[in-house]
Order: structure tokens, then sequence, then C-alpha cells
């Protein structure tokens, strides 16, 4: 079982990783948290929960450092849009469940690479289409409009 990683944040601004014993910095707690590493990050003199907040700078970091950006500056005028609209929480729960189905998805196009292997190249490519057609229908899903000249072409 999984266990979450504490880090603590001293009044010096210094994070403490207390599994290793050792100090670390926001590019550690980054490669920690790409190695799969859950992670929660508390304020060692109030006990405060402060997760979220470094999380966010090293996201900041990364937009700014890290080449292309994933966050465009029309994707995050969108986002600024919905908070405080009635729709943020909706929009939240989507944009959790659109990541968590691309991560998914990621890995199944992993595991389907490694297969190819012991398959055929065109078998794989053939099963991998199927697969991400299915994912992506299922994803965005609508249902179809009724058109009344459908039903005008039927009499």
């Amino acid at each position: 079982m999984k266990t979450t990683r504490i880090i603590k944040k001293y009044a010096n601004r210094r994070l403490y990783d207390t599994e290793a014993s050792k100090h670390v910095t926001l590019s550690d707690i980054r490669q920690m948290i790409v190695d799969g590493a859950d992670i929660q990050i508390i304020e060692d003199t109030s006990g405060e929960d402060i997760t979220r907040p470094l999380l966010l700078q090293i996201i900041v970091e990364q937009e700014q450092t890290g080449g292309q950006p994933i966050l465009t500056e029309l994707l995050l005028a969108q986002l600024i849009r919905f908070y405080g609209n009635p729709m943020q929480g909706m929009m939240a729960e989507y944009l959790q469940k659109s990541v968590s189905t691309f991560v998914k998805q990621q890995r199944s196009v992993q595991t389907q690479m490694q297969d190819m292997l012991s398959t055929t190249p065109l078998d794989t490519m053939r099963e991998l289409v199927t697969q991400n057609m299915k994912t992506w229908e299922t994803m965005f899903s609508v249902q179809p409009e009724h058109d009344d000249s459908d039903k005008d072409d039927q009499k």
C-alpha cells in the first residue's frame, strides 16, 4: 500500500523530507511526484497543509522553464473565467476526469507498445486504434440530435 510522503516546511522556508530525513528543494519534490510518490507538505509551525500552493508553485516554474507550456494563455484566461462561476465545481471535476482519462490512455498505449514486440506491428496498431477510438467515443459521447427532416424522409 502506497503511503503519503510528508514534507515539512520550516519558518526559514526550507523543506524537509521526513521519510528520507533530509532537506529537499521544489525540484526534488517535483521529481518525487514524477516518480509516482504521493506527497503532503505541512507548515511546521502551524500544521497547516500547504501542498496545493507548493504544487502550484512547481507548475508555475515548469510553465516558465520546462519547454513548451501546457497551460496556454487562452486556456489560462478561460480557466480564470470559471472562478466564481456556478459551473466552477463542474469544470474542476471535468478537468480531473479528463486528465485521469488521458493518463490511463497513455499507460494503455505504453503497455500496447511493449506488447508490440510479441505481435505483428499491423495487429498492434489496429488494436491501438480500436481502443483509442472507444476511449474517445466514451469520453466525448454526445447523444445524436433528432432532425425533423429525417422524419419527413421516412414518410
